[in-house]
């Protein structure tokens, strides 16, 4: 029997990556789409609790799919626990726009389906292709399908190794990005610092009123090893990334800060 991998995004059910994906996936595996109805980036991994949720059976490209209202940690958990699935693996993407440094992957919708899917306990992965303008993202993403044909090549590989050697023991994501146009080959690294250089730009409304745009250009490089670097020099970076965010390095000194409080003897 084929394994049973459940295919989500934040890009939503429409996006010309989801489609990319589940066609690099089709032939090795029995895949159901379960994706945001519309647009969800950078909600990392936000979830509906004060409204109910709907996902709705429909038609896409000739093949059943589950529209689900709400973000991409929504679809995950309608997924698994109203639908039942039982995935083997839980594939995020492709996202059209890069999810690079852990400035990026914390805001990211498309990596945080996929830890809520690892938190439940399923092995997941989420895939991000580079776009060399940041406005392609929220464009039409149909102007973007000449560029899947490397991605889909990558997110079929990855899968296929992932299934036959198993999910690495202390990793609970792997985080794939893609360059546009893949130049190398795999590169297993870790998360740069930064990907953008955050700026706000101020505007002013008709009545004079000032609002914000949050923007800011995208680092051009960073240190040997760093999955910014892998994808600038044109390798598919490969990298593993944890739940658990505890700074174990702190934690000697943060003893040092807190001893004695709260054992003086008392009067």
């Amino acid at each position: 029997m084929k394994p049973k991998i459940m295919l989500t995004n934040d890009d939503g059910i429409t996006s010309a990556g989801l489609w990319a994906a589940y066609e690099a996936l089709a032939p090795i595996a029995d895949v159901t789409v379960v994706a945001p109805a519309t647009q969800q980036s950078a909600v990392g991994r936000s979830i509906s609790i004060f409204e109910p949720i709907r996902a709705t059976k429909v038609t896409m490209n000739g093949v059943p799919a589950y529209s689900v209202g709400g973000k991409p940690t929504d679809a995950v958990i309608i997924g698994l626990f109203a639908l039942r699935l039982n995935p083997d693996l839980v594939v995020s993407g492709i996202n059209i726009g890069e999810n690079l440094s852990y400035e990026s992957i914390m805001t990211s919708g498309t990596v945080g389906a996929a830890l809520e899917a690892s938190n439940q306990g399923v092995p997941s992965l989420a895939f991000s292709l580079q776009v060399e303008d940041q406005g392609d993202k929220f464009d039409d993403p149909s102007r973007a399908t000449d560029r899947f044909s490397d991605a889909k090549r990558v997110v079929r590989e990855v899968c296929e190794r992932i299934l036959a050697n198993g999910f690495p023991g202390n990793a609970h994501v792997i985080n794939v990005n893609i360059p546009t146009p893949v130049r190398g080959g795999y590169e297993i690294t870790r998360l740069a610092e930064k990907l953008f250089y955050t700026g706000v730009e101020e505007r002013f409304d008709p009545r004079g009123r000032p609002y914000y745009w949050i923007d800011g250009p995208l680092h051009e490089d960073a240190e040997e090893g760093t999955d910014v670097h892998a994808v600038q020099k044109g390798n598919v970076s490969i990298t593993p990334i944890t739940l658990d965010c505890t700074a174990f390095g702190a934690t000697d000194e943060l003893q040092g800060i807190f001893d004695g409080i709260g054992t003086e003897s008392k009067a």
